[in-house]
């Protein structure tokens, strides 16, 4: 599946998408597909903060547990209320399904993320080894 190239990207496999001053993140394509069936999405509520490379949730699969890492700092701004009782619903489109918005405290980070190019040429490297 090709990587949306508007958007940035961590090694933890979340993605972000920027229109003005609110980021809106979710995890890739290759994250649902290592984790398979999602079951469970834990997020902070709104108005939390969140603070970039640091745990902000889960998601459960049948397979596991996987953190969340948030790839900017800011305050919650909207969950995806949908995912509490439909979180298969990054399995069937992760690049569009979002789980939290944060209005960023610091644009530049997001300087330090993945562009789409780079991103894949990561995910071919961790699966060839």
């Amino acid at each position: 599946m090709p990587y949306p190239t508007d958007y940035r990207y961590t090694r933890e496999h979340e993605w972000i998408s920027v229109e003005g001053n609110i980021g809106t993140i979710g995890i890739t394509d290759y994250a649902q597909n290592s984790l398979g069936d999602i079951v469970y999405v834990d997020a902070p509520k709104v108005g939390d903060s969140v603070t970039a490379n640091a745990t902000f949730g889960s998601v459960e699969s049948v397979k596991a547990v996987s953190d969340l890492f948030s790839p900017v700092s800011g305050k919650v701004t909207a969950v995806n209320e949908t995912l509490k009782n439909e979180p298969d619903k990054i399995n069937q489109d992760a690049h569009g399904t979002w789980i939290i918005k944060v209005e960023l405290a610091d644009p530049a980070e997001l300087d330090k993320l993945l562009d789409a190019a780079a991103y894949e040429a990561f995910i071919s490297e961790e699966t060839e080894s």
